[in-house]
């Protein structure tokens, strides 16, 4: 049997040992940028986490929200079988914005005395049954200004990480006095990535506004339409 030469095995053993020294970490990583970034850098970071944190929360909550919306809105039809408004809306869920509607209905069709009996019967309940509309839009459109916020200026947050990566790398090469690709590299790569998280928080915060606003438009469009019917029912019932 050949025997390899003493020189080929010695070198195969020093590769072998070398190799998962070159894997074992990356200079121009996102530890390396964590671990080589001052104070300001780090908020910086730390800001752009609890940003995009804050986005997603937003974005799941508001989906789980109207989903059940739109779940108690087409269970709806028992409250039309109720012998009376008042009924039906004891048969609602409780919690949800069509029993509010409802309930807001009835107390003004029996709150009708004293100087609100000045006002005609069907200006009232009007009045009444939208501003529990409003009341229940409102509430569609809580967290709606915190994604706005994130996706306007998460780019902004991270370029100014950016700019103050590369200020504190042209300062290190300055007092070094060298400029070599090797030491402008690393720096500013690691800056850059800063705009690219800010870029990361931003996108998704954007997509999540409109997709929410889109879908806060067809349960307004349910809760319309009840509270539309609601009207005609409360006028047409005998007092």
């Amino acid at each position: 049997m050949p025997m390899r030469p003493a020189t080929t095995a010695a070198a195969e053993r020093t590769f072998l040992v070398e190799l998962p020294s070159v894997t074992e970490s990356n200079p121009y990583g996102l530890a390396a940028l964590w671990a080589g970034s001052d104070l300001v850098a780090k908020l910086v970071l730390l800001m752009m986490v609890v940003m995009s944190a804050a986005s997603w929360y937003v974005i799941v909550v508001k989906w789980l929200e109207q989903q059940r919306m739109l779940r108690q809105a087409r269970a709806a039809e028992a409250f039309w079988q109720a012998a009376s408004v008042a009924q039906g809306a004891e048969q609602l869920e409780r919690g949800s914005p069509l029993r509010f509607i409802a309930q807001a209905g009835v107390e003004a069709s029996g709150k009708h005395a004293g100087l609100l009996g000045r006002i005609d019967l069907h200006t009232w309940i009007t009045m009444s049954i939208q501003r529990a509309i409003e009341r229940v839009q409102g509430r569609l459109q809580n967290g709606l200004a915190l994604l706005a916020t994130v996706g306007s200026t998460a780019p902004f947050v991270g370029l100014f990480g950016t700019v103050w990566g590369i200020y504190h790398a042209l300062t290190a090469i300055g007092v070094a006095g060298q400029a070599s690709i090797d030491k402008v590299a690393g720096p500013v790569g690691e800056a850059l990535i800063m705009t690219a998280i800010g870029l990361a928080v931003a996108v998704p915060a954007v997509l999540g506004y409109n997709w929410l606003v889109r879908r806060n438009k067809a349960v307004m469009d349910e809760v319309r339409g009840f509270a539309a019917d609601l009207h005609a029912v409360l006028l047409a019932e005998p007092r």
